[in-house]
């Protein structure tokens, strides 16, 4: 072969060679299918990873809900605890005050007794008389013509009866034949020392079984003709309480403002300040 035509033939090498080269190098650029599967197969893991991820973060929060529910449950079962032992606060209360008026009191027959003078002392026709003699017609102690009146003594042991009858049935969870007999207390004996005490129970008694609007004219009436009782601080407090129920929150937060600053330190303040922190998060959802 002569030098022109070795020429020619390393030419015509180096041509294939410029043409083969770069379409090598594009079929080795491209992915293969099984390359394509492959990244298809990742992709679908990631998703697959994703959704797991998700459906994790749901059960979670699902979770969070179930225990603040519960957490909810727990808080409202330990209102109705307070609420109950409350109650039964005052009705230890009341029985102590009740205990304290009954050993207080003066027992006007005994006194009576001791002061009047014996039978015959300083009468002048008894001295010298003998054993037997009989009283004449002109000494006798006349017969009772008329029913005897009632001794101050007497009536307030009726009223304390008629007063502790009605607080046993409040006791008793009686609620409706409780609240009659307060009723029938107070028409009868409406000056009575234990009036203010009926007064404040016949309140309550409508007050737990939710007669808010009737509890709540009850322990007003309370405070508008007893303002000076005892039973006036716990009877202010349930009135903001009966306007707390009734969502009247306007009412109920002037009223527990006015607990707090005329009986500032008392239990039934911090019970007043207790309730008038719920009030902004009930009216925002009322």
């Amino acid at each position: 072969m002569s030098t022109r035509q070795s020429m020619t033939v390393l030419m015509a090498a180096a041509l294939s060679a410029a043409i083969l080269v770069p379409g090598l190098a594009r079929a080795q650029s491209s992915p293969s299918l099984a390359e394509q599967v492959q990244q298809v197969q990742m992709q679908l893991q990631s998703a697959q990873q994703g959704t797991l991820s998700l459906l994790n973060r749901i059960d979670t929060l699902e979770q969070e809900s179930r225990a603040q529910q519960g957490q909810i449950e727990l808080l409202q079962h330990r209102i109705q605890q307070l609420e109950q032992q409350q109650k039964d606060q005052y009705l230890v209360l009341d029985a102590r005050l009740r205990k304290l008026e009954q050993n207080a009191a003066p027992v006007a027959t005994a006194a009576s007794d001791a002061a009047a003078p014996a039978a015959g002392v300083n009468n002048p026709a008894s001295v010298g008389a003998p054993a037997s003699a009989q009283p004449t017609a002109a000494t006798a102690k006349p017969p009772a013509t008329g029913p005897a009146s009632v001794t101050p003594a007497e009536q307030a042991a009726a009223q304390q009866t008629a007063y502790d009858n009605a607080f046993a049935f409040l006791r008793n969870g009686d609620y409706a034949e409780a609240s009659r007999r307060f009723r029938a207390f107070l028409q009868r004996y409406p000056h009575a020392s234990l009036a203010p005490n009926a007064a404040y129970w016949l309140g309550e008694s409508y007050y737990v079984t939710g007669n808010y609007q009737v509890a709540l004219d009850t322990f007003h009436r309370l405070l508008t003709q007893y303002p000076q009782s005892d039973k006036s601080r716990a009877a202010l407090l349930k009135l903001g309480y009966c306007q707390f129920e009734l969502k009247q929150y306007a009412n109920a937060s002037s009223t527990f403002n006015r607990l707090i600053a005329t009986y500032p330190g008392t239990e039934e303040a911090h019970l007043a300040a207790d309730r008038l922190r719920a009030i902004p998060q009930q009216s925002s959802g009322g």
